[in-house]
């Protein structure tokens, strides 16, 4: 039964986050919007695995320009062992000091909006990367445990966790142990919750902020699956050359 079990825990998790988070999503979203409707950008950021949102926000089908997602190839990791591994990704993210080399090829600006996934709100890479947002001006939104948050003493140097930093903390509604269905017979639970609680999350924000951007009548031009019938061939292509355009209006280094 680990599979039922599995499937009513992540059944009663996406109703925890519908009936405690709508508010701070809708506010997230509302932030979100007006970075994007004056030309400005929603920078998505994680690492480990909390870069799995980050991808599946931009670029995928059913999303749109303004999206911007900073990844480092060195927080996530390609392999198991040797180069590339996850134990080279969990030590470097870690550590202190990096993030600043990182957004060396970034323009931040105060009407842009800043989203972090992070389950833990601990480690280095995401609180740095709130902080050095929340300098610049920024609005920073966290998705995060805040069960962690409570349980967890600061590691940062800066005595802050993630949801110290953010002006917006969404709760993922998972645990801390984020692994979840016991087998019998063993002491170790299976089974992640948070990656279904980030990519839910995201996909309700890429909605939200859809609604909003279309209220004040602001063009999204979003990514559409070449399977929907009557859609225009050379559609997508039309997206990516306005994706290169807004990354380039940005002023980042690497557009």
């Amino acid at each position: 039964m680990s599979a039922e079990a599995y499937l009513e825990q992540v059944n009663a998790l996406v109703a925890r986050i519908e009936s405690t988070q709508l508010p701070a999503i809708r506010e997230a979203a509302q932030r979100m919007a007006e970075s994007i409707a004056v030309g400005r950008a929603v920078h998505l950021f994680g690492s480990g695995h909390s870069v799995i949102p980050v991808l599946d926000i931009f670029p995928r089908y059913g999303s749109f320009v303004g999206f911007h997602p900073i990844m480092d190839p060195r927080l996530m990791w390609f392999n198991v062992v040797g180069p590339g591994g996850a134990r080279e990704l969990l030590w470097l993210e870690r550590q202190e000091g990096y993030i600043a080399q990182v957004l060396l090829s970034y323009h931040l600006d105060p009407r842009d909006t800043m989203l972090i996934f992070s389950h833990g709100g601990l480690n280095a890479a995401p609180v740095e990367m709130a902080l050095a947002a929340k300098e610049q001006g920024l609005t920073v939104v966290a998705v995060t445990s805040l069960a962690n948050h409570r349980a967890s003493a600061a590691t940062h140097s800066s005595g802050k966790r993630l949801a110290d930093v953010a002006d917006i903390a969404i709760d993922n509604c998972v645990d801390p142990e984020d692994a979840a269905v016991q087998i019998e017979g063993r002491r170790e639970k299976v089974a992640a919750l948070s990656t279904v609680a980030a990519v839910t999350i995201s996909m309700a924000l890429v909605a939200e902020v859809a609604r909003e951007l279309a209220a004040r009548d602001v063009s999204f031009p979003t990514f559409v699956s070449p399977n929907v019938p009557g859609v225009d061939p050379e559609h997508n292509k039309w997206v990516f050359q306005e994706y290169t355009a807004f990354i380039r209006q940005l002023g980042d280094p690497t557009g």
